[in-house]
């Protein structure tokens, strides 16, 4: 019988990496509705191409997809490759939880604060003229780079964690 001791941390270190796919599926499916129904709705497409600010609307679809879908998978797939690659354990388990949990809550929130703004930019455009439409919308993109800070933090954090789980590899073959 082959014995499959596992500890906690390499546990608790593959259910991070697995969320970090499942994030990756759950934005990837929101992401390629957001842009069908934009797509397929012709009033929701006019709305995105011809009102002030509706492409903030598309930059929220878009953030989903890129920071959402695409980044969590280069993040899951990075965190399995490289402890292999080095042959030693990731640098710090805290850190992954770290980054896993800053970068969705600024990812949600760059998202939600592009739709609302793209959203109260667009309606206030019909009746607003353009000065006091960007007041409107001004403190929602102050949101988003506040929100889109947490997510290069995050990135910063991914970054630092890999850099000193790599950091002296050659050592394991002296």
């Amino acid at each position: 019988m082959k014995d499959v001791s596992v500890s906690m941390q390499e546990i608790e270190y593959r259910r991070y990496t697995l969320w970090f796919v499942y994030a990756c599926i759950i934005y990837s499916i929101i992401g390629f509705s957001w842009g069908a129904l934009m797509g397929g709705i012709p009033e929701f497409r006019h709305f995105v191409d011809h009102r002030a600010h509706g492409d903030l609307i598309v930059r929220g679809h878009t953030h989903v997809n890129l920071l959402g879908w695409v980044e969590m998978a280069i993040f899951a797939a990075v965190y399995y490759i490289v402890p292999r690659l080095v042959m030693r354990p990731i640098y710090s388990l805290r850190l992954v939880k770290i980054h896993f949990w800053i970068h969705n809550l600024g990812l949600i929130g760059m998202v939600v604060f592009f739709t609302v703004a793209g959203i109260a930019g667009g309606v206030a455009s019909q009746t607003t003229d353009p000065a006091e439409v960007e007041l409107i919308i001004r403190p929602f993109l102050a949101l988003v780079g506040i929100f889109g800070s947490l997510v290069l933090l995050a990135n910063c954090i991914w970054a630092y964690n890999l850099f000193r789980t790599c950091a002296g590899w050659e050592k394991n073959y002296a």
